[in-house]
């Protein structure tokens, strides 16, 4: 089974680079973070993290749907959805560890 890397694994991560990082210095230092990139994303902003990848946002139009389990029609709302693609650097990384 495949390992999942969690917030608390991040927090974890920081304190072990700086031991003098309090714990709750390194989580706030991660919900900082994140809250960033989830307000950039919120303005409509994109976020590319070097190395990493890049987040937008994407609206989806509402389209026709079907409910698979009683088969009705019905009509799926618009709605935001969040895309990444990884950079070059990340792709080359990951592809280099899989040969």
């Amino acid at each position: 089974m495949n390992k999942v890397l969690t917030k608390a694994d991040l927090v974890s991560c920081l304190r072990q680079q700086d031991p003098n990082l309090s714990g709750t210095l390194a989580t706030q230092l991660t919900d900082a973070f994140f809250g960033e990139i989830i307000d950039a994303l919120e303005k409509g902003d994109d976020v590319k993290l070097s190395g990493l990848g890049s987040f937008r946002l994407r609206n989806k139009k509402a389209r026709p749907g079907r409910n698979p389990k009683t088969g009705v029609n019905t009509i799926i709302s618009s709605r935001n959805v969040v895309l990444f693609q990884a950079s070059q650097k990340l792709k080359a990384t990951l592809k280099n560890k899989s040969s």
